[in-house]
């Protein structure tokens, strides 16, 4: 759904969760190194069924200053301004969104563009400017997929779905299972945070997935599959 970026460095020992701020998994990355122009940039591509409809699914993606509330490390979301394209037959959605991010003794701030294409995709893409990023790019897409396949998220709700949101999903005829991937791109401009995040976390994208799905259950209860 010209930028300003700025950064903090607060020394408080500090606990947080943040989507966008990504450790350097090189190690890990089968993609690593393949691009001679983008040296040190990691790619991470993750899918999986959901059992909810595109619509619900893209709308809790596009719900950026939502995002302190589920996704890991991120401790505040701002949306600074919205471009709705009256002319777009397609009502893209384009935003700047300042996001705050923390683990352990770092806590850091920077704007990226969101660009929000209804049901289809979000992908967000820090400024150029900013300090903690080489690169860095997020898209999430959603496309309908098959009702039989064995990945779809079948745990319990965590909690009643929420009245407000409730009331704005799909009509019956839309809770198809959708196809939801997930593709990073990132780098960071600074090898300090490159090495003390690695010290912390796993496969960032994995746990990406695996917070928007508890989001899902939080909001939307038990799927149908």
């Amino acid at each position: 759904m010209a930028l300003l970026c700025r950064l903090a460095h607060h020394t408080r020992p500090q606990l947080a969760r943040n989507i966008f701020t990504l450790p350097d998994l090189s190690s890990f990355s089968p993609f690593s190194g393949q691009d001679g122009n983008d040296q040190g940039s990691q790619r991470y591509h993750e899918r999986k069924i959901f059992p909810y409809s595109q619509k619900q699914l893209y709308e809790l993606v596009a719900d950026a200053s939502s995002y302190p509330r589920f996704l890991p490390f991120c401790t505040n979301a701002r949306v600074l301004n919205e471009y709705p394209r009256p002319s777009d037959p397609s009502g893209r959605l384009n935003m700047d969104v300042e996001l705050t991010v923390g683990f352990l003794s770092f806590e850091e701030s920077y704007v990226s563009k969101v660009t929000c294409r209804p049901y289809e995709s979000v992908e967000a893409v820090a400024a150029s400017s900013t300090p903690l990023f080489k690169t860095l790019n997020t898209v999430w897409r959603f496309q309908p997929a098959s009702a039989s396949s064995p990945h779809a998220a079948q745990r319990a709700p965590v909690s009643q779905p929420s009245a407000d949101v409730t009331s704005n999903t799909s009509k019956e005829g839309d809770a198809r299972p959708t196809l939801v991937t997930l593709d990073l791109s990132f780098a960071f401009a600074n090898p300090v945070h490159a090495a003390v995040s690695a010290t912390f976390f796993g496969q960032v994208s994995k746990m990406m997935v695996k917070a928007f799905e508890e989001r899902c259950l939080e909001i939307y209860g038990q799927g149908k599959a």
